[in-house]
Parts: structure tokens; C-alpha cells; sequence
């Protein structure tokens, strides 16, 4: 049998793999329930997770969402994992992070000296997280599906297109969708992507 590990986003639970228990009822689903939120500690828990996964099942899936994408790639798990299916993937976190120190209004030399900052909207910039960023680019060479939001609030289309072309992946595009998937509409669209996309892998 095979086996499908679905990693969360920034406040969502690992209850959020039941949905996809509904959808692959053949397939065994496990929702990691990760306690730490740095790449370098989230990266840890992925990978004994996953390694643990590998020992028990030929085939490992990863469905990750949002941030849950972005530590999936930071845990040296490629050889692992047979499949990616990417929700809204935080696919360059120093241009995020950029991003959100322009809307804060920090310079880089602000955040150097205070180590962190919290935002006005709810975010807390880190210094250490930026380093550690830009000392670790991204390498991920697993096939990857990644559906995407066109009113994704955090990673421009741009950026998500500059990482699809660079890492041979697919790309679906929800017009008027968001980062988050949570309307109905969009709910919808979302299953109805993901089953079209893993049923045609027959392993």
C-alpha cells in the first residue's frame, strides 16, 4: 500500500488530512501535527516522519500546503517521496520575507540590530530566519503539482512561475482564487484537482 503525508500551513492542524482520507480511501493518510515553526527545527520532524513513512510503504506522497510546502523542501526528503502536490507553496521565503518588511516599513539593517520585530499584522520578522534562508536555497527536484490562487495574496505570480519553470513542475492556476482555499468554490476545485492529478499516477 501506499501512503500519502499531508503537511499543514501557518495555523492549520493535522486533522486537515481527513479530507483527504475521503478522497483516497484506498490510500493510508497521516496528518503531521509538527510543534516547531523554523525551518531548521520543522525540517527535523519532516524528515523522521517521512523516513518512518518509507520504512513501512513502497510510495510516499506529499501533499503539503502554503508554509508546509516550503518546510517540506527544506527537509532533505527527495529521495524519499514519490510525489508532490503543493496547495498555494511558499516558493521563495526571502522575497516573502522582503516583502513583508516593506509593508512594516523595516529596513534590513533595523531587523540585523534588533534580531526580531513584530508586525502590525501579526507577523514577527526574524533575522536569524532571513539567514538561515538565504544560506539555504531551495533544492527540490521531486515532480511536483502545484495548484495556485490567481488573488494569492503572499507569492506573485511571477514568483510561482519562476519556480514551476526551474524545477520542471505543473502548474493550475484557480482564477480568482486565494491563498487560502476555503470557499466552497474553491474547496471544490481543489479536490476535484487533486483526485484528476493523483489518480493518473499509477504506481
Amino acid at each position: 500500500m501506499d501512503v500519502i503525508i499531508y503537511i499543514h500551513g501557518k495555523n492549520g492542524k493535522s486533522s486537515e488530512a481527513e479530507e483527504y482520507k475521503k478522497l483516497f480511501p484506498s490510500l493510508d493518510v497521516v496528518g503531521l501535527d509538527y510543534k516547531t515553526f523554523t525551518p531548521w527545527e520543522t525540517r527535523i520532524e519532516i524528515k523522521e516522519a517521512v523516513n518512518n513513512l518509507k520504512i513501512i510503504y513502497k510510495n510516499v506522497i506529499l501533499i503539503a500546503n502554503s508554509i508546509g510546502a516550503f518546510f517540506s523542501m527544506c527537509a532533505d526528503i527527495e529521495e524519499e517521496i514519490t510525489h508532490a502536490y503543493f496547495i498555494s507553496p511558499i516558493v521563495n521565503m526571502e522575497k516573502l520575507i522582503s516583502n513583508m518588511m516593506s509593508w512594516a516599513n523595516v529596513t534590513e539593517s533595523e531587523l540585523k540590530q534588533k534580531g526580531k520585530i513584530k508586525t502590525d499584522f501579526g507577523e514577527e520578522l526574524s533575522w536569524d530566519y532571513l539567514c538561515y534562508v538565504r544560506d539555504n536555497p531551495i533544492k527540490w527536484s521531486v515532480p511536483t503539482d502545484i495548484i495556485y490562487g490567481s488573488n494569492d495574496n503572499l507569492t506573485s505570480i511571477d514568483t510561482i512561475n519562476y519556480f514551476v519553470n526551474a524545477h520542471n513542475a505543473s502548474l493550475t492556476i484557480m482564477q480568482d482564487g486565494e491563498h487560502w482555499f476555503h470557499t466552497e468554490k474553491q474547496v471544490k476545485f481543489l479536490n476535484n484537482w487533486i483526485k484528476e492529478k493523483l489518480n493518473r499516477i499509477c504506481f
